[in-house]
């Protein structure tokens, strides 16, 4: 009974930590692995806004135009910055001496950025980037405060002030953003583009999901019919006898 305790307590733990992880309430991603065109917009913004600082070095080009659905002269031609050859791994040219010279700190791989945080973490976090004089960059992040990175996608979202009210225990809460310089997108358009961002990022995270997937339920089909046989020669057996 102490080593069930245990192992639920265990089991517990990443779930609690990933659901306190966030200072605000998340926003549902809509994670749809089957939908190939929002999984191929979302690598075509992962490698012209994420790509060039952060690496994805457990992919490979030439896996990722397999899965979803591209020839491997569109991946060359329009996809691939950082590497020559198809079968290169996403990584980035920029080194981790460099990067530090740069922004203090080595960018995070964002392989399994999707696992570790969650998609919808990720997908608050894309779309709460806020204007905030107080800090070095000049922003700052509701999901993440004093978040270190600077907003990569404010030509297609913008730039928005955060409002905040105060609380019944004098603490400042957040309410509400308002779009005080528009980007190249509309807000529904930005929210679009980053569910299709997160979207190829969670795909990232477990790329053989879909045809694992696929293959549980050939094999739950499988064992059904295969019930269905052992039943009936199990009764065939067991005729004769009473």
């Amino acid at each position: 009974m102490k080593k069930l305790i245990i192992a639920l307590m265990l089991f517990a733990t990443p779930m609690l930590s990933m659901g306190a992880a966030s200072p605000v309430p998340l926003d549902d991603a809509d994670v749809d692995l089957s939908d190939k065109e929002s999984l191929q917009r979302g690598f075509k913004y992962f490698v012209n806004y994420c790509l060039s600082c952060h690496s994805a070095k457990y992919q490979r080009f030439e896996r990722t135009a397999n899965d979803l659905g591209l020839t491997f002269e569109d991946v060359k031609q329009n996809l691939m910055f950082t590497a020559d050859k198809i079968g290169s791994t996403m990584d980035i040219a920029m080194t981790d001496k460099d990067a530090n010279i740069f922004f203090g700190v080595t960018p995070p791989d964002l392989s399994l950025t999707t696992r570790s945080r969650g998609p919808d973490w990720v997908y608050t976090y894309m779309r709460s980037f806020y204007l905030d004089d107080s800090k070095p960059m000049g922003i700052n992040n509701t999901v993440f405060p004093d978040v270190g990175m600077p907003h990569a996608l404010w030509e297609l979202q913008g730039w928005q002030e955060a409002r905040f009210k105060k609380s019944e225990n004098g603490q400042m809460k957040f309410e509400k953003f308002e779009l005080v310089k528009a980007g190249s997108m509309t807000p529904e358009e930005y929210d679009a583009a980053m569910r299709d961002l997160v979207n190829f990022m969670t795909y990232l995270g477990d790329p053989s999901q879909m045809e694992r997937k696929a293959l549980g339920v050939k094999v739950i089909l499988f064992l059904l019919v295969l019930f269905v046989l052992s039943y009936l020669l199990k009764k065939e057996y067991w005729k004769d006898i009473h």
